[in-house]
């Protein structure tokens, strides 16, 4: 089998070729679209996450799913994903790997035999605490400069953002 040659890529110093701005700048700035600007900022966020608690083997689907958990005891598969804004599926291969970490224990329900209980146990409390003391000094430097004040409004708008699309469909 040939091996295809990768083709020649464009220099950016060729007059023709286009100019990508950096965050900031153009669409990528104050003058973009609110969508894309939300979604480049979560996808900072999102990679800033990733950095933080990568070390501790955990990603930010999983430390949203045990905040989720330790928040609302008792909660089922279907709640914690609609809770963690993922995808049932997506759900289930988390509770597997946290289960086989040892972060939670599944345990059938007292009274509705199929129903899987889902816990975190102290192992995955421990290791929630030292997530969250991350993802703290993450925000705090996202909400540096920013009056308690503007940070509320920033919250309001960011939950009247999640409220908008629940009642689009």
């Amino acid at each position: 089998m040939r091996k295809m040659e990768k083709p020649n890529i464009v220099s950016t110093k060729d007059e023709h070729a286009p100019i990508i701005p950096d965050v900031g700048e153009g669409k990528r700035g104050e003058g973009g679209h609110f969508g894309y600007l939300l979604r480049q900022a979560g996808a900072a966020h999102r990679l800033r996450m990733e950095r933080v608690l990568a070390d501790l083997g955990i990603t930010p689907p999983q430390f949203v799913v045990l905040t989720m958990l330790v928040a609302y005891p008792g909660i089922s598969g279907a709640d914690l994903a609609r809770l963690a804004v993922l995808t049932p599926q997506t759900v289930s291969v988390i509770v597997a790997n946290l289960e086989r970490s040892g972060a939670i224990v599944r345990r059938p329900h007292a009274v509705h035999g199929r129903i899987q209980q889902i816990d975190v146990t102290e192992e995955g409390r421990a290791l929630l605490k030292q997530c969250r003391a991350r993802v703290k000094k993450l925000e705090a430097r996202m909400a540096a400069g920013f009056t308690p004040a503007e940070e509320q409004v920033i919250r309001r708008w960011l939950v009247s953002v999640a409220h908008e699309e629940d009642s689009a469909g």
